[in-house]
């Protein structure tokens, strides 16, 4: 079958043919509906060097997935052949008691995980192929019926990553207050949806892009700012001097973090999604009085679950261009370079 591979760090994936997986005891081979296409694979094709990570290349990309079941492993019960599924990204070792709730991102026993920290296209191979070896049916869920896999996949990542990180701060966004959301590509501007469908507060789109703010206001932000020296000011003033309740930062680098900081509310939440590699400087007069700074790491199981109820419901949607697997490495293109709004999609 054919598959887009990361060969080496430091380097463009590339199609090759590969044999299809065979599932061995309590294990699963999802024929691939769909793969997103994510700004952190772009991280690992061009920033991560041997032993940064605790695993590396060679392995097939593409970690938000949707297909449907092809094959089981013995002693697998609880999904069925051609059922509809998306899978939970994260694979953790199965035992410890986070994993056990289904939050496998935070595993305390990353050592005994199929690959430490990571999973399907994140040092496992991934949804960028024809088929898929999914290591434990835990990892699936099942899609709802009015769901399609190309509709699902991006919300694995896209949609549950904001989805995470804005539901621990939704008791911080009653009525009366503030959300920014700061870089609304693939994840900000669903996490721009999350915040309307699921919390009464106001939102504020932050990004350098002008498409990507007519795409915010086009899924329900109240303000969109151009990023830059007057952001700041401008999210100030429209909050009546306060600050914003909760900030989203999808990007993650020094000026969006600075940002960030600048804006942010007394008491309130400081999320940093996004990995660009920027620094926080913290100190006791370097943030406002007991606003919390964290960061986060996808989403759990469950939360899964939501979002794609959210998804079947037409709540929240990944704005998509779909790539056929021949074109997938030009998917990546377009995203390095800007040119894609919202979120990609690999359709083998």
């Amino acid at each position: 079958m054919r598959a887009l591979r990361l060969l080496d760090w430091k380097s463009e994936p590339e199609l090759v043919e590969v044999p299809r997986p065979v599932p061995g005891p309590g294990q699963v081979v999802i024929r691939i509906g769909a793969a997103g296409v994510c700004h952190s694979d772009l991280h690992l094709m061009h920033d991560f060097a041997p032993g940064i990570l605790p695993w590396g290349p060679p392995f097939t990309l593409g970690h938000e997935n949707a297909g449907w079941v092809a094959e089981l492993g013995t002693g697998v019960t609880g999904v069925e052949v051609g059922q509809a599924v998306a899978v939970h990204g994260p694979w953790g070792c199965g035992t410890c008691a986070r994993c056990l709730l289904g939050i496998d991102t935070y595993c305390e026993n990353p050592a005994a995980a199929p690959v430490p920290g990571g999973g399907g296209g994140l040092g496992l191979d991934g949804g960028m192929a024809e088929y898929m070896l999914v290591p434990d049916p835990r990892h699936l869920v099942p899609l709802p019926a009015t769901l399609t896999p190309t509709e699902a996949a991006p919300l694995t990542d896209a949609g549950l990553t904001p989805y995470h990180a804005i539901r621990r701060s939704w008791s911080k966004l009653a009525p009366g207050t503030t959300a920014v959301v700061i870089g609304v590509g693939g994840l900000g501007h669903v996490g721009v949806q999350i915040l309307k469908e699921t919390t009464a507060a106001r939102v504020i789109a932050v990004d350098s892009r002008a498409d990507a703010l007519r795409l915010a206001a086009d899924v329900g932000a109240d303000l969109t700012v151009p990023a830059g020296e007057d952001a700041a000011s401008t999210i100030r003033e429209s909050t009546g001097g306060r600050g914003a309740d909760v900030v989203v930062d999808c990007v993650g680098s020094d000026e969006t973090l600075a940002l960030a900081a600048s804006v942010v509310r007394t008491l309130g939440d400081l999320t940093i999604v996004g990995i660009a590699g920027g620094t926080l400087p913290v100190s006791f007069f370097g943030l406002p009085y007991e606003a919390s700074v964290q960061t986060t790491y996808w989403g759990s199981r469950s939360e899964l679950v939501e979002v794609l109820d959210l998804g079947a419901r037409g709540l929240v949607r990944a704005a998509s261009t779909v790539y056929d697997l021949e074109h997938a490495v030009d998917a990546y293109h377009d995203l390095r370079e800007g040119r894609l709004d919202g979120r990609a999609v690999v359709v083998p």
